[in-house]
């Protein structure tokens, strides 16, 4: 069995469901050994159980995103175990508030910022010096359709989404000279919690799942990808440029 990321190490956050947990497995499948965080134990321990199935290895981490030391304290771990990460996954996200944004909770906008943007550029701060390390770092990162499209209502998760893009574009013209290549992923409508909440009135059977775009991270964080600081929209399977000067 070919196993492209055969002793690579990779962190998934928001690991426990839905897109990371697919993702997790899918790494794992791939030959990685898969740091997987999120904040339900028991859901660890479960992924953990269906890794070790697998043949694979997992590292489990609970932690809440928003405990910003603790982030720092993983890059400190990751760097006395193996001195280097091979695979970011930046998954976890929230969405918020679906209203007004005069009707928005200010603790609730405070909330998706600190876990959709904060926590991603905390994790690309501890993590970054441990991707430079690795001979083909790569840092990938789950964004939305809603950073431009600007529906109405939407405005704690479109802000959010914009504003990761930005960070993560950044990151991306910042290591252009060296081996680390940051990527964004459009999942498109999958058949997930968050979506549920957000489109109650709309059929999950209808939509593909976690699992069908998983196969793509690994793609995504292969040595061989060659892109950096572009977009992989999963629904049109193709890769964009962002618009606006690079």
């Amino acid at each position: 069995m070919s196993e492209p990321l055969h002793n690579r190490i990779a962190v998934v956050t928001g690991a426990s469901r839905g897109i990371g947990r697919a993702a997790a497995l899918a790494l794992a499948r791939a030959g990685a050994h898969v740091v997987a965080l999120a904040r339900t134990q028991g859901a660890l321990e479960e992924l953990d159980d269906e890794i070790r199935a697998l043949g694979g290895a997992a590292t489990l981490v609970p932690v809440d995103l928003t405990d910003y030391e603790a982030i720092d304290r993983l890059g400190a771990a990751l760097h006395e175990r193996w001195g280097r990460l091979d695979v970011l996954i930046g998954n976890a996200g929230i969405l918020g508030e679906v209203t007004p944004l005069t009707h928005v909770d200010p603790k609730v906008w405070d909330t998706v910022m600190a876990v959709n943007v904060t926590a991603n550029w905390r994790l690309i701060r501890s993590l970054d010096p441990l991707l430079r390390a690795s001979d083909a770092g790569r840092a990938i990162f789950v964004t939305s359709g809603a950073a431009h499209h600007c529906k109405a209502y939407w405005g704690p998760y479109s802000v959010s989404k914009a504003a990761l893009q930005a960070l993560v574009r950044t990151y991306a013209a910042e290591t252009a000279s060296t081996a680390v290549r940051a990527m964004l992923v459009n999942p498109g409508p999958l058949r997930t919690r968050m979506r549920a909440a957000a489109m109650p009135g709309e059929d999950p059977m209808t939509l593909r799942t976690p699992d069908d775009l998983a196969p793509h991270f690994v793609h995504l964080a292969s040595p061989a990808w060659p892109e950096t600081g572009k977009i992989y929209e999963f629904a049109q399977d193709r890769v964009l440029t962002p618009r606006g000067p690079a």
